[in-house]
């Protein structure tokens, strides 16, 4: 794990940008996972730094899980794309619109798995409503299958959320307007992320046997959860330090 990672997950601590920064790196690595990016995935599993993570924020859970000597890219391969690619019986959906607990207004579909007047649904009003956060700040992701509200696209966004963060706390420039406004879309877009409860308990349950893409879920849940919490800045105030 390199040193700006170190200082996110509660190493050494360092100024306000290092957690910026470290932050966007943990954010980096979970979007990279969850985009299907086997070769990111596989080398973090063998240089140490997803166990790091999972000490700093999970204690002994699901440590097991992350020692897989056996996996390699193309095992990664396939145990992905039978969870989040193919709607098979084991496919759990990667984006919010499936977990949406009410359907979209006007939303119409002809996807054999989408049930008029139901919930969980593609590109619904989680979808749209992350399009406009990314399009507010002319953002355009590269991961999520240009799925706006799949998990990789807003883990992708708030890396580029926090890097920019750092870049403006580096600078030590008088920016305290676009600040706020990067730490506003950080609170708004770990907001939207509260539906991953429901899809680390689901992905769990469909991914007993292998465990790598449970544990990412339950990492993946926790870290927003402890950032929400303890690393996106509160209104008006300065970057909380990871305790």
């Amino acid at each position: 794990m390199d040193d700006a990672t170190t200082t996110a997950v509660g190493g050494e601590s360092g100024g306000d940008a290092d957690a910026a920064r470290a932050r966007a790196a943990v954010y980096g690595l979970l979007a990279a996972a969850f985009d299907g990016d086997h070769e990111t995935l596989a080398a973090a599993l063998g240089d140490g730094t997803l166990a790091d993570l999972v000490t700093r924020f999970l204690g002994d859970a699901d440590g097991d899980a992350f020692d897989r000597p056996d996996l390699d890219t193309e095992g990664l391969r396939v145990g992905y794309d039978n969870l989040f690619v193919v709607p098979g019986p084991h496919y759990v959906p990667p984006f919010a619109s499936a977990w949406a607990d009410d359907p979209s207004e006007d939303f119409e579909s002809d996807s054999p798995y989408h049930d008029a007047g139901a919930a969980g649904e593609l590109l619904g009003d989680p979808a749209a409503a992350a399009a406009r956060s990314h399009a507010a700040v002319g953002f355009e992701p590269e991961r999520g299958d240009a799925i706006p509200d799949h998990l990789a696209a807003e883990l992708e966004f708030m890396r580029a959320l926090c890097e920019r963060e750092a870049t403006l706390l580096a600078d030590r420039s008088d920016a305290t307007d676009e600040l706020a406004a990067v730490r506003e879309h950080q609170r708004e877009t770990v907001g939207r992320l509260g539906w991953l409860d429901d899809f680390h308990e689901t992905v769990e349950a469909e991914d007993a046997a292998e465990g790598v893409f449970a544990a990412l879920a339950r990492l993946a849940r926790t870290f927003v959860a402890w950032d929400a919490r303890s690393g996106v800045a509160a209104p008006d105030s300065g970057t909380v330090s990871p305790q």
